[in-house]
């Protein structure tokens, strides 16, 4: 119970300093990270690194024989080959981690599990050596202990010797050189992308391209239909822009229709809320997303493509819970700072020929989704193309590059729109980079956090549910991020907070159901309960001219209804598509 403890600790000192204290989030996380680490054991280090590096029993064979034989998920493709030696390691009553025998590799075959694809395995033959903790070297020519081989347990770890070896050298590492190591690594993963989705985000608002969308979308759907106009405008500019700077480019375009239209107010408000803040904590580029499925090992193009499709209950559901509310309060138009009446009328007199053509404002959107979906697709169903067709596929739909051409072209259209000089274009460049450097540090350290929260092995204690609860791991991932985010009021924060305790699961193989879902829960999680701590909530009231109490009576139990929504719609989807 000593990891639960150290990880209850980390996040009391996040919540309290970002509550108590007025930490900025990153220095919390920072803290929280140096903390955790120096107060976990080397001992649960090692367990867990090695458990990062071991290779999964799919199966225990011929236990009640003399010999006992181990169904391994290994392919020849990996390296491994007939007669190399596996360490078995368990742990001690300390924790530590003992050599109690090796696997030995016999023979690769192919292997279906009941209702999955074939696939390649390896066959080996548990045998009986002792093994001392520093002579790894020459395990394959030791010679076999002529006792019988002893019986596999759920929690055994079989690792090859140079893993093991790497895993206590981790182990040993200071906890300054373990939290910069995976600072570093989360700023690798994560760090362009975020540069390039504010970049996008900046020449959308600086060009008038994301008000050339909005007024599309009202045009389509017609006035009666500007609700899901905005809905739909609020989840698709979601994916590359923050949730704030959505909220700030619609608002006024809800208040302008609100003069015109002298009615629904409200009905403008909530929806441009649930589309623009459920594409916020489901489909990336956004941060949260983003580190969830990096943490994961989820595929972005499968993150996109799942986090649209739960993002289509979740929004539908926020819509209905809008249209009823509008119908039972009236939200008058009031006067607020950012803009006055006068300059309402102003904006939604504003020609749209000045605006970008719908077809280049929607590129910097569509492109990266389009190329990395395409990439995902082509490799998920294993499609035979040309070499160098397949080639280009591979490169432009890597992430980074799709957005990197996603931002260029953002950039031309703004640098044609306004016919800015190059020395105005580097001022907006700046601009977005400074604010996409902040989220670049926050999430950073957050990585820094989570990965000393995974070093306290606190996987395992999630891990020895009972196997026909998997669902409840679900369960379990929404109300975590819930709690998180209820205290401490920032979404991302509490994705990141709840990714660090629960990663340690899909890298165990243990899930039953493809990584996704547990992604998809996190990011659910990260809704309820909207209050008075999240800065998204004094945005909406002070930009719409709600009270804090209409926020409260409005603002917050959508976004529980979203949540728990989006959380049934995960469960049936794990449980109907594992994807395993």
């Amino acid at each position: 119970m000593l990891s639960l403890a150290i990880v209850l600790v980390g996040v009391a000192i996040v919540i309290v300093g970002v509550l108590v204290f007025r930490l900025h989030a990153f220095l919390a996380l920072i803290l929280a990270a140096i903390v955790v680490g120096a107060l976990t054991p080397p001992q649960a280090i090692e367990r867990h690194e090695s458990r990062k590096r071991a290779v999964r029993i799919l199966a225990v064979l011929d236990e009640d024989s003399q010999d006992v034989h181990l169904r391994l998920a290994l392919t020849s493709k990996s390296g491994a080959r007939p007669g190399m030696r596996y360490l078995i390691q368990r742990a001690d009553a300390d924790g530590a981690l003992k050599t109690i025998a090796l696997a030995e590799i016999e023979r690769f075959e192919r292997f279906a599990p009941e209702g999955r694809a074939e696939r390649e395995t390896a066959s080996a033959r548990v045998i009986s050596t002792a093994v001392e903790r520093g002579n790894l070297d020459d395990v394959e020519s030791q010679q076999n202990t002529p006792a019988p081989p002893p019986s596999i347990e759920p929690g055994d770890v079989v690792i090859h010797p140079l893993a093991s070896r790497a895993a206590r050298n981790a182990s040993e590492e200071t906890v300054g050189e373990r939290v910069a190591s995976a600072f570093g690594r989360t700023c690798a993963s994560i760090g362009i992308l975020i540069a390039m989705a504010a970049i996008i985000g900046k020449c959308l608002l600086d060009s008038g391209a994301a008000d050339r969308i909005v007024r599309f979308a009202m045009r389509i759907f017609g006035e009666p239909g500007a609700p899901l106009a905005f809905l739909t405008s609020g989840f698709l500019l979601g994916i590359p822009v923050f949730f704030d700077t959505v909220f700030y480019l619609m608002i006024p375009l809800g208040k302008a229709l609100r003069l015109r239209t002298g009615r629904h107010y409200l009905l403008y408000v909530l929806t441009i809320v649930a589309g623009a803040s459920m594409a916020h904590s489901l489909v990336p580029p956004t941060p949260g997303p983003l580190f969830v499925a990096g943490q994961l090992g989820v595929d972005l193009g499968v993150m996109i493509l799942a986090g649209c499709a739960v993002g289509l209950f979740t929004s539908a559901s926020g819509y209905l819970f809008a249209v009823l509310a509008n119908r039972r309060y009236d939200l008058p138009l009031r006067e607020s700072p950012d803009f006055s009446l006068s300059d309402l009328a102003a904006l939604s007199q504003r020609p749209t020929r000045e605006l970008p053509p719908l077809w280049l404002s929607l590129s910097p959107i569509v492109l990266p989704v389009v190329l990395i979906a395409a990439s995902t697709v082509l490799k998920s169903f294993a499609v035979t193309l040309p070499v160098a067709f397949q080639s280009t596929v591979d490169v432009l739909g890597n992430k980074n590059i799709a957005l990197i051409l996603a931002a260029a072209i953002a950039l031309a259209m703004l640098l044609w729109q306004k016919r800015s000089s190059l020395k105005e274009l580097s001022g907006s460049v700046q601009a977005a980079l400074a604010s996409g450097g902040v989220i670049i540090l926050i999430t950073a350290g957050g990585g820094a956090f989570g990965g000393a929260l995974q070093q306290t092995s606190v996987a395992e204690l999630i891990e020895k549910m009972p196997q026909g609860a998997s669902l409840l791991l679900i369960v379990l991932a929404f109300l975590v991020t819930t709690i998180v985010r209820t205290a401490q009021g920032s979404a991302t924060v509490a994705m990141i907070t709840a990714v660090g305790i629960l990663s340690g699961l899909a890298e165990s193989g243990q899930l039953g159901f493809h990584p996704v879902y547990l992604a998809l829960a996190i990011g659910c999680g990260s809704k309820p309960i909207a209050w008075m701590n999240d800065s998204g909530f004094w945005v909406i009231c002070k930009m719409s001219g709600m009270t804090e109490a209409e926020g409260l009576r409005f603002i917050s139990p959508m976004s529980v209804v979203m949540g728990v929504v989006g959380l049934i719609v995960t469960l049936i989807g794990a449980a109907v598509f594992p994807l395993v």
